[in-house]
């Protein structure tokens, strides 16, 4: 009897805790709370908000149709998003006006196309800062859009990309044809396939950042610039691994196409050398043919500073 009593009384208390917890997702402009991601989003509605993310891990997701939201965590890298995907893509899967994220973490994201990723672009501008993205196929994903800008500070990207079961290769960042990318203050480390920054943006800014690939993973190149690009590389730091898919070079101008002017592109002040074991190789590698500004960059052993390619 005194045992089936105190199972009651801790069903009942039980109860109690969960109905007097707050819910995790608030509207900072109404105050109002909820439990699932996705219905804040969709109380905000075509206008603009903000959501605060309280510290927990959750397997929710999001897709925003409208508005311009941002997703922000109370404290930073306490918001984690672990492994759920909305519509076979990303935990948040962004087509409204415009979109900000900021103090949350991403991680164990895979889908059937092999494109699992943090966060999903596919219309509007993207602010990214102080966000964690590790462990997934992919951090950040576009699709095509010419007045698309992204902007990303503070951040890391850590365990990402892949090139396997014959689909095509996931980036820890990868930007489409967009207007402009900017990376600022971020690190890259881990990666496991692909570019660590893949981008077909016409104007490029990768500055003051670092790209650790000494336990990198059949990895490629450190940045790509598939189609070429205008803009400024400058500042970075750059360790190329040993265990490479693609070791020949370590950032690429319009390897792919020629689809975007790359004159006067500047790659300035940056320091690259190999890890220990690791195969010499070239700094950067030009398909473009056009006059780069390429000065001051501070290469170790076995980097040649410039190669142009046909």
């Amino acid at each position: 009897m005194r045992q089936t009593l105190a199972l009651a009384a801790l069903l009942l208390a039980t109860a109690a805790a969960a109905q007097n917890q707050s819910p995790p997702f608030v509207v900072a402009e109404t105050g109002k709370g909820f439990y699932r991601l996705q219905d804040a989003v969709s109380s905000i509605g075509e206008r603009d908000g903000t959501i605060q993310i309280a510290p927990g891990t959750y397997r929710d997701c999001a897709v925003v149709d409208a508005g311009r939201v941002a997703f922000q965590a109370t404290q930073p890298g306490t918001a984690i998003f672990d492994g759920g995907t909305c519509e076979d893509k990303a935990a948040l899967v962004l087509r409204g006006r415009d979109a900000a994220v900021e103090g949350l973490v991403f991680q164990n994201l895979r889908v059937p196309d092999g494109n699992g990723a943090g966060i999903r672009l596919e219309r509007g501008n993207l602010t990214v800062s102080q966000t964690i993205f590790r462990n997934s196929e992919e951090g950040i994903l576009t699709a095509d859009d010419r007045a698309q800008s992204v902007r990303i500070d503070r951040s890391t990207f850590s365990g990402l990309g892949r090139c396997d079961r014959g689909l095509s290769c996931a980036h820890a960042i990868y930007v489409g044809l967009s207007g402009a990318l900017s990376v600022t203050h971020s690190r890259f480390e881990r990666g496991t396939g692909g570019h660590y920054v893949k981008s077909r943006a016409a104007k490029i800014e990768v500055t003051d950042s670092s790209f650790d690939d000494s336990q990198g993973k059949t990895t490629n190149y450190m940045i790509d610039l598939s189609t070429g690009a205008v803009g400024t590389i400058a500042r970075n730091e750059f360790v190329q691994g040993t265990d490479k898919e693609n070791r020949s070079a370590l950032i690429t101008v319009a390897p792919e196409a020629r689809e975007n002017r790359s004159a006067g592109l500047t790659i300035t002040g940056n320091k690259a050398r190999l890890a220990p074991g690791a195969v010499p190789t070239v700094f950067l590698a030009d398909w473009s043919h056009e006059p780069l500004n390429v000065s001051a960059n501070t290469l170790g052993k076995g980097l040649k500073p410039f190669e142009q390619r046909n």
